[in-house]
């Protein structure tokens, strides 16, 4: 179980199980987690392929992988780093070995599946108190950054490592330590 710390939310010190266990209070089913990953998949493939169409340079490709993969490396699990850099590798190895679809494909794939996320909310209903963690993680710019850089390594985290967490526990657990640590 993860505990709420008191540290402010910020873009340069992320705690990867607090983002987890907030993930998991809206996440919590697998259909929802796969989606989620699917969506992401595309979304990822759109923008590597966007760029590779406006400099058409392999070795751009793999140092913006690359750059990620440095934030990402500081904060995750290694298991979840190793899997964010074979989804990554996938990605720029299909927009550089595959056909490339027109660049116009890739403006129309981005929201569409932008809109499939959101879509995916609506059959996947099952949510826990996310009070606690509205406290710390209030929407807005920074939050926003946040979860574009970890939404992949949290799901990854969820559908390789953790399918059998409770949001429910997580989220007591939390409740619990904060009520503690303010007495």
């Amino acid at each position: 179980m993860t505990m709420l710390t008191n540290r402010p939310m910020s873009l340069f010190f992320v705690e990867f199980d607090e983002l987890y266990a907030r993930h998991l209070c809206r996440h919590s089913q697998l259909g929802i987690n796969v989606i989620h990953l699917l969506a992401l998949l595309g979304i990822w493939y759109a923008v590597y392929g966007l760029l590779y169409w406006l400099v058409g340079m392999e070795w751009l490709l793999a140092a913006a992988a690359l750059a990620y993969l440095a934030i990402l490396v500081i904060y995750v699990p290694m298991r979840v780093f190793l899997a964010a850099a074979i989804f990554l590798a996938l990605i720029v190895a299909a927009v550089v070995l595959l056909p490339q679809p027109p660049f116009w494909a890739y403006l129309i794939v981005l929201p569409a599946l932008y809109e499939v996320q959101s879509w995916s909310h609506r059959f996947y209903t099952i949510e826990t108190d996310m009070a606690q963690f509205n406290k710390k993680y209030t929407k807005g710019f920074v939050l926003f950054i946040i979860l574009l850089i970890y939404e992949v390594p949290i799901v990854l985290n969820f559908l390789l490592f953790d399918r059998t967490a409770s949001a429910a526990n997580i989220t007591r657990s939390d409740q619990e330590s904060t009520a503690a640590n303010a007495s």
